[in-house]
C-alpha cells in the first residue's frame, strides 16, 4: 500500500509535465537517488560498484587505449542498466503482490537473469580487454 509521502498530488504531475530548466536539474537529484538507493539497498549492486572500481583501476594502471576504454564502458553500464532494471521490477512486482505468486517469481527470475547475461558478457568483454595487456605485463 502507498505511503502517504509516496503519493504525488495531481497538481505536482502536472507541474512535473512542464518544461523548465529547474525540473530538468531536479530529474538529476531524483536519478541520484535512484542510483544511491540501488547501491546502498542492493548487495550485487554493491558488488558491481567493487567491479566497476576494480576495472577502472586496471584500465587506469594498463593505459588502455581509448577504444578499449569504450568497450570496457560500455560493458558495466550494461550491468549497471541491468541491475537497475531487475531492482524495478523487483520492487514493483513486490508491491503488487507482497505474497508468493509464480507468475511473479517468474517474472523475477527473468530479470535476474537478464543481469546474470549482462554480467558474463561483461566478464567477458573485461578478460578480451584486460588480459592481454595483463598477460604482457606478467611476461
Amino acid at each position: 500500500m502507498a505511503e502517504p509521502s509516496d503519493v504525488i498530488p495531481a497538481e505536482a504531475l502536472a507541474a512535473q509535465n512542464r518544461f523548465s530548466v529547474a525540473a530538468r536539474l531536479r530529474s538529476f537529484v531524483y536519478a541520484g537517488r535512484g542510483l544511491r538507493r540501488l547501491v546502498y539497498g542492493e548487495h550485487n549492486a554493491r558488488l558491481h560498484l567493487a567491479a566497476s572500481i576494480a576495472v577502472a583501476a586496471a584500465g587506469l594502471f594498463l593505459q588502455i587505449s581509448a577504444s578499449d576504454w569504450r568497450w570496457l564502458i560500455l560493458a558495466m553500464a550494461l550491468v549497471w542498466l541491468a541491475e537497475a532494471f531487475n531492482t524495478a521490477i523487483e520492487d514493483l512486482c513486490d508491491r503488487i503482490e507482497p505474497g508468493f505468486d509464480k507468475a511473479i517469481g517468474r517474472i523475477k527470475d527473468m530479470a535476474a537473469g537478464a543481469v546474470l547475461i549482462a554480467t558474463m558478457a561483461a566478464a567477458a568483454i573485461g578478460l578480451l580487454t584486460l588480459g592481454p595487456p595483463l598477460l604482457a605485463l606478467l611476461r
